[in-house]
């Protein structure tokens, strides 16, 4: 590191990675610098920052939420069926798309770019959304996006905003106060992987099928298993096989590439700071196996009076049921994932290794779990 350059946070399980801090930087000292583990940190440039606090003021790891909520519970699907079949899980998503487009809003969710990396993007109707439609197993970079959803928001446009709870809440943090307007779902999640060793993954998928990848689906529903399987394209051709044999996969929930703040993180909880919450409905065979179609279902948390006062207008467009807390509970909203014992093998090979080589062990689990 520079002489002049200034670090944000003590350790890294102290930063997610939100990117909140160089959106708020009046004097735009702040830059995302990547690691050798593919993640994303802030770096300040000390000779132009004017220590005004703003990056401490928007920092959902320092300012993490610690309030009650009056929650409702449900769960929900679509009546539309090509709706539910392009969505990971319910298709929730696309109908309060639909919402705020009907009153000429705009909708950010992640995405693909022209390279295959994954970022947050605004969309404009429901032709464009189809771009954010579908789970991503990689951290989305979130550049600009706090401005451009603010100067929405100041304009008196509608605003959706899905991401992951960290995400809402640097979200909020950063606007400073409520707007009428803005519909802020969580999502329940995981944990977010390395988007550097995705980028080495995309690169290895298309060298070893000679062209460009234009497309990956990480929850597939052609084979009516809950989303459990994937699917990508490249050079128009596309390859599909189970989500637990494909090795970015393996890596991903083996725990292997997981950012590190995401093994502490305060967000695993039922009480939080969107206006709603959206996952998977796991466990719906057993609470509603009349509605367990392996196409998926979706669990919703409303926090807010707001998000109650629109799912009363929106709840027309989808077969639901309300429930109670325990019926959706899952290990996500209790605590957070734990660290792999051989993560940090994993990264060391991951920093020295090509990806080529580094990749072969991936098949080697992959034989060890077929034998079992």
């Amino acid at each position: 590191m520079k002489g002049s350059e200034m670090k944000l946070y003590a350790k890294k399980e102290e930063c997610c990675g939100c990117g909140a801090c160089a959106d708020v930087c009046p004097a735009h000292a702040i830059r995302m610098d990547r690691d050798k583990e593919g993640f994303d940190y802030p770096c300040a440039d000390g000779s132009v920052c004017v220590h005004c606090g703003r990056c401490e003021e928007v920092c959902p790891l320092k300012n993490h939420f610690s309030g009650k909520c009056s929650n409702q519970y449900a769960g929900a699907r679509a009546k539309d069926e090509k709706v539910r079949y392009s969505s990971s899980s319910g298709g929730v998503f696309p109908v309060l798309a639909q919402y705020v487009f009907e009153r000429g809003g705009v909708v950010y969710g992640a995405g693909y770019n022209g390279r295959m990396e994954v970022v947050h993007r605004e969309t404009n109707n429901l032709k464009e959304l189809k771009m954010l439609k579908g789970t991503k197993y990689v951290q989305s970079n979130m550049q600009n996006v706090y401005r451009s959803i603010k100067k929405h928001l100041e304009g008196n446009r509608w605003v959706l905003f899905v991401g992951t709870p960290c995400q809402v809440r640097a979200l909020k943090l950063f606007l400073g106060r409520e707007y009428d307007r803005l519909i802020a779902a969580d999502l329940v999640c995981y944990g977010v992987p390395s988007p550097g060793v995705w980028k080495d993954y995309v690169r290895y998928l298309e060298k070893k099928h000679h062209g460009k990848m234009t497309d990956f689906s990480f929850r597939d529903k052609r084979a009516h298993d809950h989303g459990h399987s994937y699917a990508y394209v490249i050079n128009g051709t596309e390859y599909a096989g189970s989500l637990y044999r494909d090795k970015f996969c393996i890596m991903y929930f083996r725990n292997y590439i997981l950012r590190p703040s995401c093994h502490s993180c305060k967000f695993c909880t039922a009480e939080r700071d969107g206006d709603l919450t959206m996952g998977d409905f796991w466990g719906i065979e057993n609470i509603r196996p009349d509605m367990d179609d392996g196409m998926g279902m979706s669990m919703l948390i409303l926090h807010t009076d707001k998000a109650r006062q629109i799912w009363e207008q929106v709840q027309d467009e989808m077969d639901w049921f309300g429930c109670r807390k325990e019926d959706l509970m899952q290990p996500r909203l209790i605590g957070p994932v734990s660290k792999a014992r051989a993560r940090k093998l994993y990264m060391m090979l991951y920093k020295i290794l090509p990806f080529s080589l580094f990749i072969r062990m991936i098949d080697a689990v992959i034989r060890l779990w077929a034998r079992r």
